[in-house]
């Protein structure tokens, strides 16, 4: 289907009467509605949905100004603004909510922070681990796909960072050695910090 000057001129004439996209296609035959949208942005249309929002809040703001001038001065009153309860935090003004801090950002070269130690790993996963990593593929970020194992090994700070990439254990984003350390049943856990 191409765009034609006859049927570019049925769409802008039903977009300018606020037909639907699924309307305008229906009407036009061969098209869909995402090729209707594709086609209005392509042309600079106007967004009607934009265009009818803005009167009907300068048409509701009188209402509301005449709503409260009718209830009593305790209700109408605007309630004191509260202090967010995290002194840190800065408040969105139009909505007064609070936004948590952010964590800070570890610099390059700065240490990782703790990972979990080969104590709460058993050794023979550990070992699996490190045999594994030894025939790793070392893939880039930009090589992984859904098949390969996304372990990352190294400090993601240098330039010796990289991934696993054997082939994933089904339904994982690991390949089973990494799957062994990486989701371990929480009672085995429990058992080898209990040891210590």
């Amino acid at each position: 289907m191409s765009w034609t000057d006859e049927r570019v001129e049925i769409l802008k004439t039903m977009w300018g009467d606020g037909k639907s996209a699924s309307q305008i296609a229906k009407e036009l035959g061969g098209v869909t509605r995402n090729a209707v949208i594709g086609k209005v942005h392509r042309l600079g249309l106007s967004n009607r949905a934009a265009a009818s929002a803005k009167p009907a809040t300068t048409v509701n703001k009188p209402a509301a100004k005449d709503t409260t001038a009718e209830k009593p001065a305790a209700v109408a009153a605007k309630p004191k603004q509260e202090e967010p309860a995290n002194p840190n935090a800065t408040v969105i003004p139009s909505r007064n909510l609070p936004i948590p801090p952010r964590k800070p950002i570890i610099k390059a070269g700065q240490p990782l922070p703790p990972q979990p130690s080969a104590n709460e790993i058993s050794a023979e996963a550990l070992a699996n681990v490190k045999a594994v990593e030894k025939t790793a593929r070392r893939l880039k970020l930009m090589e992984l796909t859904e098949r390969t194992c996304k372990w990352p090994i190294g400090d993601p700070a240098t330039d010796d960072f990289w991934f696993c990439g054997h082939p994933v254990q089904q339904g994982k984003p690991y390949c089973e050695a990494h799957v062994a350390v990486a989701f371990q049943p929480m009672s085995s856990r429990r058992d080898r910090r209990a040891s210590r």
